[in-house]
């Protein structure tokens, strides 16, 4: 069988750019998402115009006995996991803390730390089981700088930023590889979720100037898994050109 790759949130944005840059390069795909319909639409894709295999699992990360139950029934050779992709996760509410939502920040917590703990722990046995394997854990500029009335998410962020250290440690006896990825800004459906679905407050975020798009990570994840076996890029931060901090932009209007 060929190599797999396991991708989370790969219904849209950097998780189907991902699932796309892989089964391009010949990768078999695990692909997850909350969206049925979208994930089954990307699956007649990329088999059909890259002939590989792929097997979809609908679920929400948040949901722990369901992440269980539906990748410990996967088939024994769909379990022999190359690359794990932990990239489900959102932002909800952008408010100062005294008046931030609770139902926000659980969904935050739950997605972006607990969710990506759920499908790690199982993956990584496996990759433990097999002495190899790698782990992309997508986190954010938002891991390495606190900016204005983003207390939660960064601490979501903070926290991935972590657990990629920790897992860096606790999984190096096995020769399991982990990286963090930390995006600027890169337009998705990310600020769509955070305003809420509001796109017309969403489409301010990147006005002008020239964001990044979910391919550049993409093709940046890549990169960061095709190298020699005794090379690991531990933490990658990636910016659009515009930006060089959480602060600090270029907009020409």
């Amino acid at each position: 069988m060929s190599k797999i790759v396991l991708i989370t949130g790969a219904s849209s944005g950097i998780g189907k750019a991902c699932a796309q840059v892989y089964a391009e390069n010949q990768f078999n795909l695990v692909i997850t998402g909350r969206r049925a319909e979208k994930l089954n639409a990307l699956k007649a894709e990329l088999e059909q115009k890259y002939s590989v295999k792929v097997m979809t699992l609908v679920f929400d990360v948040r949901e722990r006995a369901i992440v269980e139950r539906e990748l410990t029934a996967l088939p024994e050779d769909w379990k022999k996991v190359d690359i794990l992709i932990n990239n489900a996760g959102l932002s909800q509410g952008l408010d100062p803390i005294q008046n931030g939502s609770f139902d926000d920040w659980d969904t935050m917590i739950d997605t972006n730390v607990k969710g990506l703990l759920y499908v790690s722990k199982i993956v990584s046995n496996w990759m433990i089981a097999q002495k190899s394997g790698h782990i992309i854990n997508i986190g954010s500029i938002a891991a390495k700088e606190v900016y204005a009335n983003g207390n939660v998410y960064c601490a979501s962020k903070h926290a991935v930023d972590a657990l990629n250290k920790a897992m860096r440690i606790d999984l190096l006896p096995y020769g399991i590889k982990v990286t963090g990825i930390h995006p600027g800004a890169v337009e998705t459906e990310f600020s769509v979720v955070r305003f809420h679905g509001d796109e017309t407050k969403a489409a301010k975020v990147y006005e002008g100037y020239e964001p990044l798009v979910a391919q550049d990570i993409a093709e940046t994840i890549f990169f960061t898994t095709s190298r020699p076996a005794h090379v690991n890029i531990n933490d990658l931060v990636i910016m659009p050109t515009a930006q060089a901090s959480a602060f600090y932009w270029n907009k020409n209007s």
